[in-house]
Formats: structure tokens, sequence, C-alpha cells
């Protein structure tokens, strides 16, 4: 039953003044009276996002105005996800965004939630912001906190520590009476000295500010303690064991960083774009870990190492998540937000990967549950936001009807973008940048002011060098890293290439001291690597494509076990049930050990014969490929996979495929196509050199091999297409034609011997 608006107020101003908190708190009542004033079982969320932090607050001078860029793009992310794909009406989500999200509206709006809702409940919190350690005087731990937009910095005439200890939130969270709550936090709390990790703006202050607790916050923790019999010593320690209620989902597990990217017209945090997108993906079978397991995948895929996502809390100790339940069934790319008066349909788009929605181009979509027949064709896009006009243009449409790819419509002449390392010389840069400018399809910019997908920039030789090489993580044991290597760096020094989030590629790097062209020059090879890898990763698909296909990455040896699975979760033909999401549930992203042996499953459940390739890239940065007939030519690809049939990958000897070092992440694609890969092997056919069947290769001309690829899925999708007029400047990929499977692993441990052991795929 529904609380009238005065017995709200009345009984929030009682609950608040028990707490101490000031009656200031009855204005927030007001706005969260209108949103949970709803009959039991609801679905509640409370969602924090800031970017106007004033350099009072952030401890260093703000770009363009904004301390950081996505956060409020976060929230936007996940309304829009729990409204369309969750069921949560939008009068029962409260967000507080830059100036609203102050230290006491937070507190307050989760004290007012906590008196609303019920067992059985569904209340999901989420904050995007800047976290930071603190230093309160008298302890001797470093303590860790949300960064409000008015927590202040101690000063000297009033040195008071305003942000929302991580300490009070636990408490907060404990008094919610529903084990049905989801906590995500796209926040850090190292203290690094820098705002930047390569081209990914870190969400940290980056120094820790020493002083008091203020008096409110003091006397809240413990009028909290008191009500959940639970003390801040045992509070803290529920943080570090992860046993909080419900599910906690952060950005970054301890001494980790936490980071936001930009992509053509928007930023947001890389955690929560990966993880929402998933979800926008999954179906009813999905669970929670599953998407957590591969948005952690995507992370990886930018920060490396350095940022490694956490999932725990109470529930997470489950075999099965408690997912948000009765969502809508159907797996969807995005929604119809609102209609033109034009009749132009406007599309929300954060169901595709980022980097296919920066190159959307005029692909077309169809709506959720009909028969994938296109029906909109997009026209124009900026940043998340597609116009599309219909088909026919008769077809009625509606606001919030959901929208699934039908045909991925990509450029012919995407080219890679290179980010140039700040902490290079002004003379450097500006080498560097004239050296970019001489190799086609490759552009520079200045770090961390626009989207690329690599950065320029060098490390020091010697010992970071060394640690680099051996891919060991970026902070120390101890939570203070050693900036002296970075902020000071050595002309003894190599240029390089590294991902976004400054992890090492390891085949661009050199030991001896040259000229930045020179260094540009030698690296050129690989950035056709490296542009191969990106136009591979575009064709990404297991969540819009209808070709059914499984896959698995399986370890032989030293003892056998399921690692990794895709499929296509959209596929005509259903496929077998699988207790898979049990044997992930350990690790997120899994680790693989140097020397493990390893093999791949394909299983095809579609009624079509279905031809594969299988590619990657190492932790060296090499192209990869799997041979898998006896010659590479185009007259060896008449072998497809029949309906129904399943192939391990290699059928013979797999023995001889073992994981090999240095530690880093890897990836590896599986692209399945209804037709043969004609184009493909013939460019592979000419690739110098003979390599075995069964066995993988290092790509020599990986550029012209995905090119080839793309044709050939072209090809593949053409009699299926509904337009007959494509342009010549675009590929044409039909979800109905193919599916590209990806797969993204760490690899640990010492690089050693391994004799005559042969190449795997790591």
């Amino acid at each position: 039953m529904a609380v009238k608006r005065r017995t709200f107020l009345q009984q929030a101003g009682v609950a608040l003044a028990a707490l101490g908190l000031s009656e200031a708190g009855l204005v927030w009542a007001d706005r969260c009276q209108q949103v949970l004033a709803q009959p039991a079982r609801r679905k509640v969320a409370l969602l924090v996002g800031i970017n106007q932090y004033p350099e009072s607050v952030c401890d260093y001078t703000p770009v363009r105005g904004a301390a950081l860029n996505g956060c409020v793009t976060d929230v936007e992310l996940q309304q829009e996800l729990l409204i369309h794909r969750f069921g949560f009406q939008p009068s029962d989500i409260l967000t507080l965004t830059d100036q609203a999200a102050t230290r006491q509206g937070i507190e307050e709006s989760l004290l007012l939630l906590s008196q609303q809702v019920t067992a059985g409940d569904v209340v999901l919190f989420h904050f995007s912001g800047l976290g930071s350690q603190v230093q309160l005087e008298g302890g001797a731990d470093f303590q860790q906190s949300l960064v409000p937009v008015d927590g202040l910095l101690p000063t000297a005439d009033h040195p008071v520590i305003q942000d929302l200890m991580l300490d009070t939130l636990g408490l907060l969270l404990r008094i919610v009476p529903t084990d049905q709550l989801i906590t995500v936090l796209d926040t850090a709390y190292t203290r690094l000295g820098r705002t930047l990790q390569g081209n990914l703006r870190i969400r940290s202050r980056p120094d820790a500010p020493t002083g008091m607790l203020t008096a409110a916050e003091q006397e809240l923790q413990e009028r909290l303690s008191r009500q959940t019999h639970f003390s801040l010593a045992q509070i803290n320690q529920q943080w570090r064991s992860g046993l909080l209620p419900g599910i906690v989902l952060q950005a970054a597990a301890a001494n980790r960083i936490a980071t936001e990217a930009q992509w053509n017209g928007f930023s947001a945090g890389l955690f929560t774009y990966a993880l929402t997108q998933q979800l926008w993906w999954a179906s009813p079978a999905t669970t929670l870990w599953i998407s957590f397991s591969q948005a952690m995948g995507t992370v990886k895929q930018t920060a490396g190492i350095e940022q490694q996502p956490a999932i725990g809390g109470q529930a997470a100790q489950k075999q099965k998540l408690p997912v948000v339940s009765s969502f809508n069934p159907a797996g969807a790319d995005g929604v119809i937000r609102a209609l033109d008066d034009d009749g132009r349909a406007q599309l929300w788009l954060a169901g595709l990967p980022a980097g296919v929605v920066e190159n959307v181009g005029a692909s077309l979509f169809s709506l959720a549950g009909t028969d994938n027949t296109p029906l909109l064709q997009i026209r124009s896009h900026e940043g998340l936001i597609a116009k599309a006009r219909t088909w026919d243009g008769k077809t009625p449409l509606q606001v919030g009807q959901l929208v699934q790819e039908a045909v991925r419509i990509l450029p012919r002449n995407i080219g890679l973008t290179v980010a140039i390392d700040t902490g290079l010389e002004r003379i450097e840069r500006v080498d560097a940048t004239s050296a970019f400018a001489s190799i086609p399809r490759v552009s520079s910019v200045l770090a961390g002011e626009q989207p690329a997908d690599f950065l320029f920039g060098k490390i020091q030789s010697g010992p970071l060098l060394a640690a680099a090489l051996s891919s060991q993580a970026l902070l120390a044991n101890d939570d203070t890293p050693n900036l002296d290597e970075e902020t000071n760096p050595s002309s003894q020094s190599s240029y390089g290439l590294f991902y976004p989030g400054r992890g090492a590629i390891f085949n661009t790097l050199n030991q001896g001291a040259e000229a930045v062209k020179t260094a540009v020059n030698r690296i050129t090879p690989q950035l056709k690597t490296l542009l191969a890898i990106k136009l591979l990763r575009l064709t990404q698909n297991q969540g819009s494509s209808r070709l059914g296909v499984r896959a698995s990455l399986e370890i032989l040896a030293p003892q056998e076990r399921l690692i990794l699975q895709q499929e296509t979760v959209r596929a005509q033909r259903t496929m077998p049930t699988t207790k898979v999401a049990t044997l992930l549930m350990a690790e997120g992203t899994p680790t693989l050990a140097v020397g493990s042996q390893i093999q791949y499953r394909l299983y095809n459940y579609s009624e079509h014969p279905v031809y594969f390739l299988l590619l990657g890239l190492d932790t060296k940065g090499n192209a990869l490929i799997f041979y898998p007939n006896l010659a590479p030519t185009a007259a060896a690809a008449i072998n497809p996979l029949a309906p129904s049939e399943a192939v391990t990958v290699p059928q013979a000897h797999a023995a001889n495929w073992l994981v090999q070092p240095p530690s880093g992440v890897a990836e590896t694609h599986l692209v399945c196509s209804r037709a043969p890969f004609t184009q493909t092997y013939q460019v592979l056919a000419d690739m110098p050199g003979k390599v075995p069947a069964q066995e993988v290769a290092v790509l020599l001309n990986p550029l012209d091999v995905v090119q080839a690829i793309l044709h050939d899925l072209h090809q593949a999708s053409s009699e299926l297409l509904p337009i007959s007029d494509v342009p010549s400047d675009v590929y044409a990929l039909d979800v109905n034609a193919w599916a590209t499977l990806s797969f993204v692993y760490q690899v640990s441990g010492l690089a050693q011997e391994l004799g005559e052991a042969k190449r795997g795929f790591a």
C-alpha cells in the first residue's frame, strides 16, 4: 500500500531526527516519497554520478571544467538498462548527479530508501565518481571514502574530512531490509599522484587528505552501529572479505585503479559500460557471474591488469546469483527512446560494444520479438544516440520498443588512433605527431584529450622496463606505487606502444636509445597488427548473432577443466542447457598459468554447415592464426562443421598446445560463417612459409587477413541482405550469416623453457 505524502514526511522527519540528521533532509524525503511510494515487491534504484567536482574537492585542476566526464553517462546507462531490460518503473529510480550528489543527500536518500522497501524488494545502489584514501588524525591506517560533490578537502583552518566514508556506506547497506541488494561502485581508492593512466582518466583522488571526520558523520556511524549491531571494525572487515549484504560489484579490487574511457561523442566508466552492455545481451539463463566475467574481459582488453574489477557480497557466495527476476527475456541492442516530429526514431544503442557504436554506419535494426526482419535504418548518430527511419515509412513505432541488430554496416576505411603520452617532452610529442602523420590509416592525438585505440610513450630502461617485460602489476605490494620512474624519466628509455591503460605491448619495446621518428618507423608493422585486431574486435557479436554456435576454452593439463564458454544467445535453434555458470563462478576473467595445455571446442547448433577460423593476439602483441586444414589454400576451405556436430581445436596433437609466456592479457576470436572463407584462404596461401595443419602460426600479414575475413563475411551475407544497393565503401554483415565469439584471459607465470613445445593461443 502506498504511503501518503504527509505520513511519509512525518515518518521521515522522525527517522532523520533519530539519526541526528538535519531537517533539510525533508527536501529529499519529498522526492524519495514520490519515487518509492509504490506497492511491495518493487525494484528500486538510487543512482549517483558526479563529473563536476570543484578543485577544492578533487585536489587537481579539472579539465575543461569537469574533473571527470563519464559519471553522469554511467547513471544514464544504468537508468536505461533498469527500465527497459529489468522492468524498473521510472518513478522508482532516484538519480543524484553533480550538484545534487552531496554527502548529506546520498546518505539521507539511502536512509529513506531503507525505510520504504521490504523483504523481497530489489534495491540497486550505484555510485560513479571519485574515491579516495583518507588519513584520519590519530589513526594508523588509511581509510577509504566516496567523494561527494561537496567533499571539501581539509584545510589548516578547517581540518575536516567531508567525504562519505566507506564504513558509513557499509552500515547504510546493512539497514536495507532485503537480501535482493546490488551495490555497484565505479570508483577506486588508489593515490597515484596523477589523474591519467595512459589515455584513461583515473577515478580517485591523486593524494590522500588528512583530517578528522565531521561530527555529523561520526554521530551517524555511532547510531547505525547501534542499530545494526555491527562495529566499524566489523564493517571494515566485511569490505575486505567481501561479506557485505547482497551483491557488491566494484570497478576495482583493492589497490587497483578504476578508469573511465572516452569514445566518439561520449565518455563512460570502463566497467559500467562493459557491464551494462553485457546485461543488455543477457538471456533468462544468463547469471550475473557470466555477465560480470564478460565485462571483466572487456575491461582488461583496454586497461590491462592495472584495473581488476571485483565481485563480492554474501549473495555472491552462492552458486547461482540472485539476478533480477522477471526481466524482458528478449536480449536487445538498444531501445526506441523518443520519436521525432519528422518521423525519425531516436535509438539508445548502449547494448552494442562501444567500438561498434562508434562505427555503426547505416546499420539495420529489427524490433525485438519479431522475425528479425530489418525495419529501422540508421541515418545519423552522435555518441550513444542514433536517428533512424523505418524501412517502409509506415510501420508505427512506440517509445520503449526494444531493437535488435539485423545488419551491421562497417566502413571499409576504419583507421587507428594513437594517443601520444603526456609524459613525453614537448619536442618528443611534436616529433611523434609528425611521424604518425606519414603512416596511412593512422592518426594521433594527445593523451587524455580525445578517444584513441592505443598509446605511444616510453618506459625507462632498467628495473621498470624489466618489470614491464615480465608483465608485473603497476602497483606495489603496499598500496603506494613508486612513481619515481614515471615522473622522472631517464634519457635511457624505450619508446613503444601501450594499451590505453598503459599496459606495455611487449614486441614494440626496444632497450636501445633511439630517436622518436626511428621508434615510430620501427613499430609501423605492429601498428598494422593492432589495426587488424581492432577490425577483428568489430566483428564480435555473440549477443546479436542468430547463427547457432557455442564454443569453450578448456584446460587439458595439469588438470582438465572448463575455463570459458561463449554462445550466441539469439540463435534461431535452441541450444542445450549447460551447467557452465556454476563452473565459471570463481575468478571472473580466468587466469591461465604459463605451460597449461589448452584446447577449444566448437559446437554447431545451427541448421547450416559452419566454417570457422581462430585468430588471436598473444601477450607479446603478436597476431596468431590456427590452421584447421592440411594446407592453407582456398580448396581446403570446403570442410565445414556439419549441423549438430562438434569439433575440438586442435583435433590432434593437443599436447603441443601450451600457454606461452610472458604474463599479460591475451585474446582469441573464433569467427564462424555460413559460407567458406574463400578470399581469406587465398591470402593465407600467399603468406610466406609453410605451416603444418592443426598448429598456430604468427601472422605476417594480419591486416590483409582480417580485411579478407571481412570481405568473406560480407559475401556470406550478400544473399541474406534485404538491400541490393550496398555502397562499395562499406561491409554489410547480416547477423544470420556470421558469429564471432571472443575469449579474453590473463596469462600468469614466469617465463620458462618449454623445450620443443608448440605455440598455443596465449
